[in-house]
C-alpha cells in the first residue's frame, strides 16, 4: 500500500483506530489461494493501492450511513405509529394480551427466557418502562402508579429491532392494516422488510461499515409485477444479499410515507461522490449499471 503522506496516516489511524479503517481496505487486498484449494483474503495488497483510497472509502460511508439513517428513521416513527394504530384498535392494552396476537409469537418458547416469545419481549418492554427518562415516561408512572403503558405510549420506548420483532407476533389482519399504509404490501415482505431494516440500522447506529457489507437479514422480494419498481431486482442474482436492495425498499417506502421526499435525490447526489480507485466500484454493492435511469429513483 502506498502511503504518500505517512504523518497524515498515523493521524487517521490515531483517530480511527487501525481494525476499523482496515475494513475499508478489504477490497484491495489480494486474493491468495490455501493449501486446500480454496481462496481467502490475503496480507498483501494488489498493485496501485493507495492509502488514501481506503480513507476515501470510508469518508463516503459515512455519509452514505447518515442518508441511510435518515431513511429508517422515518420508516421506523411511521412503522411504529402504524402498529399502534392496528393493534390499539382492540384495547389500549392488546400487546399484552396473548388471545389478541399470533399464537406463534405467543406460545413458541424463546431460549433467553422460561416463558414464550411475546413473555420476553413484554418483560423487556417493561423493564424499558420501569427506567426510562423520557418525560412521557415520569408523567405516566407518576399519574397511573403500577398501571401498565397502552401501546400507543409503550410503542415510544421500542427501537427498531424491538418494534420489528412485535410486529411479527401480530395477527395476520393486523400487519394488514399496517400493510395497506404502504401500498398494501403483503405482510410477509413488511415483517422482512422491517426485520431487515432494523439490523441495517444497528450497523449505522454503530458507526461500523455499511458499505458492500452482505446483509445479514436478507429482505424477501416482492414477486413479479406484485410491485413493478422492484422487478428490476429480480433479474439480478442475489440481489437481496446486497445494499443495493435495501435502499430500493427503503425508497418504496418512503414514497408510501411521504410522496414528496428528496431523499432519492440526495442518495443520488452523494452516489455519484463515490471514490475514484482501482478495484471498486458501486456494482460491488449490488447497484446496476443503470439504477439512476429506473423508474424507482425518478
Amino acid at each position: 500500500m502506498e502511503i504518500a503522506d505517512a504523518p497524515k496516516a498515523d493521524e487517521y489511524l490515531q483517530r480511527i483506530g487501525y481494525y476499523r479503517l482496515s475494513a475499508y481496505w478489504y477490497p484491495f487486498r489480494k486474493v491468495v489461494q490455501q493449501q486446500d484449494g480454496s481462496f481467502a483474503l490475503g496480507n498483501e495488497f494488489k498493485p496501485g493501492t493507495q492509502f488514501k483510497h481506503a480513507t476515501d472509502l470510508y469518508a463516503f460511508d459515512k455519509g452514505l450511513r447518515l442518508l441511510v439513517l435518515d431513511a429508517i428513521e422515518r420508516i421506523e416513527i411511521s412503522v411504529r405509529t402504524e402498529v399502534a394504530l392496528s393493534i390499539g384498535r382492540h384495547d389500549p392494552r392488546a400487546h399484552r394480551n396473548p388471545a389478541l396476537l399470533d399464537k406463534r409469537f405467543t406460545t413458541a418458547k424463546n431460549p433467553a427466557f422460561a416463558d414464550s416469545m411475546h413473555a420476553g419481549w413484554l418483560k423487556k418492554l417493561d423493564d424499558r418502562s420501569a427506567s426510562s427518562k423520557e418525560e412521557f415516561a415520569d408523567h405516566f408512572r407518576a399519574k397511573y402508579p403500577g398501571e401498565n403503558m397502552p401501546v400507543w405510549i409503550a410503542v415510544e420506548l421500542l427501537d427498531f429491532g424491538p418494534l420489528s420483532y412485535f410486529l411479527s407476533g401480530m395477527r395476520y389482519s393486523d400487519i394488514q392494516m399496517v400493510s395497506a399504509s404502504y401500498g398494501g404490501l403483503r405482510p410477509h415482505l413488511i415483517k422482512s422488510w422491517t426485520r431487515s431494516l432494523s439490523v441495517i440500522r444497528n450497523v449505522c447506529a454503530h458507526h461500523s461499515r455499511l458499505w458492500n457489507k452482505p446483509l445479514v437479514d436478507q429482505p424477501a422480494l416482492p414477486s413479479q409485477g406484485e410491485i413493478p419498481e422492484l422487478d428490476h431486482l429480480l433479474q439480478m442474482a442475489g440481489a437481496n444479499r446486497r445494499l443495493y436492495a435495501a435502499l430500493a425498499i427503503m425508497r418504496v417506502l418512503l414514497k408510501g410515507i411521504n410522496p414528496r421526499t428528496n431523499w432519492a435525490d440526495r442518495l443520488r447526489v452523494h452516489m455519484a461522490t463515490f471514490p475514484v480507485a482501482p478495484n471498486i466500484k458501486i456494482g460491488h454493492a449490488g447497484f446496476p449499471a443503470n439504477w439512476t435511469d429506473l423508474p424507482l429513483w425518478n
